[in-house]
């Protein structure tokens, strides 16, 4: 990116020589439209403020400018640039998205003068939310339900319901089960989300952020959501390792929710602002690979373990933007 810019020109728009300019960057992009998780970011030298995922810092060097990104959570996080230059010139083509592993810090891309005699500037916006924007989902895998053996409990919203699972959770399903039911991981994998402080809900969007859960990444990149837990019910901590069918908490009726359920989807990013959820198919003492439906009730089967068919994914992305 480059500019050919007068003398005038470049004075008229600056009144000092060579000042950068930044932007105050945008809050994190809510990770779910309908039941996001609050958290408070792991605690870092620099203190940022509470709920912020990262820590965007700059050094200059030998006339560059280099941008270092920090993530706060032990999850990935996948950030995307927007940037603004005046006679400068930058080493990632704009819109910039990267993905940064759990409490890693990379340089995310450098900026440089174009004319080094004449004044500069930059301001940027950044955007991010938790997850892996270079992640696979393995299609093959048939998830658990995600709860005990034996058990069985009826489906009050599937795939694309109309009270909340469109755009983002178009793919998510929700069981209705009383406050206190055990929850068990559908799928291996890390506990990267561990929320279980709050004791409000009910039917209105102003309870949003109020929804405990339970994050749990797979190996391919993929996290996984257990949302509306009960207060103090959760059994797990972040960085805990967990093998399907493990109890990891118990349900609740935290957050937007319009009566005591569970809610389960499976998701990747697709940039900083954007996340996606995809379909999967479940196990039951029925079926060994089903779509579930609304308004049907299932067993759940004894659990099966199933080999990891896909590599853990490479996070850290410190080349090309996307």
């Amino acid at each position: 990116m480059t500019f050919d810019l007068t003398e005038r020109q470049l004075k008229s728009k600056l009144r000092s020589k060579k000042t950068a300019i930044k932007c105050l960057r945008n809050v994190w992009w809510p990770m779910l439209a309908v039941l996001a998780c609050s958290f408070g970011a792991s605690p870092s030298h620099s203190e940022p403020l509470p709920g912020k995922m990262l820590k965007v810092f700059t050094r200059d060097e030998g006339g560059l400018t280099h941008f270092f990104v920090q993530n706060l959570e032990a999850a990935d996080v996948t950030a995307t640039f927007d940037m603004q230059l005046l006679n400068m010139e930058a080493n990632a083509k704009f819109p910039f998205t990267s993905t940064i592993a759990g409490n890693q810090t990379i340089e995310a891309f450098t900026l440089q003068p174009v004319k080094k005699d004449f004044p500069w500037n930059y301001s940027y916006t950044d955007s991010f939310t938790i997850g892996n924007n270079k992640a696979v989902h393995d299609d093959s895998y048939v998830y658990s339900l995600p709860y005990a053996a034996g058990n069985a409990f009826r489906v009050t919203q599937g795939y694309h319901g109309n009270f909340s699972h469109t755009g983002p959770d178009e793919y998510a399903t929700d069981w209705k089960m009383p406050i206190g039911t055990p929850i068990h991981a559908a799928r291996s994998g890390v506990v990267v989300k561990a929320k279980d402080d709050s004791n409000v809900g009910g039917p209105d969007r102003k309870y949003e952020n109020s929804a405990n859960c339970i994050l749990i990444q797979h190996t391919d990149g993929t996290i996984g959501i257990y949302a509306h837990l009960k207060k103090g019910g959760n059994v797990v901590k972040v960085g805990d390792k967990v093998n399907v069918g493990d109890l990891i908490g118990h349900s609740g009726n935290t957050g937007f929710t319009s009566g005591p359920h569970l809610h389960f989807s499976v998701f990747k990013t697709k940039n900083g602002k954007e996340r996606v959820s995809l379909p999967v198919k479940f196990r039951t003492t029925s079926e060994p690979a089903l779509i579930l439906v609304g308004g049907q009730t299932y067993k759940a089967a004894p659990v099966e373990i199933q080999q990891a068919k896909l590599p853990k994914v490479a996070v850290e992305d410190k080349g090309k933007g996307s």
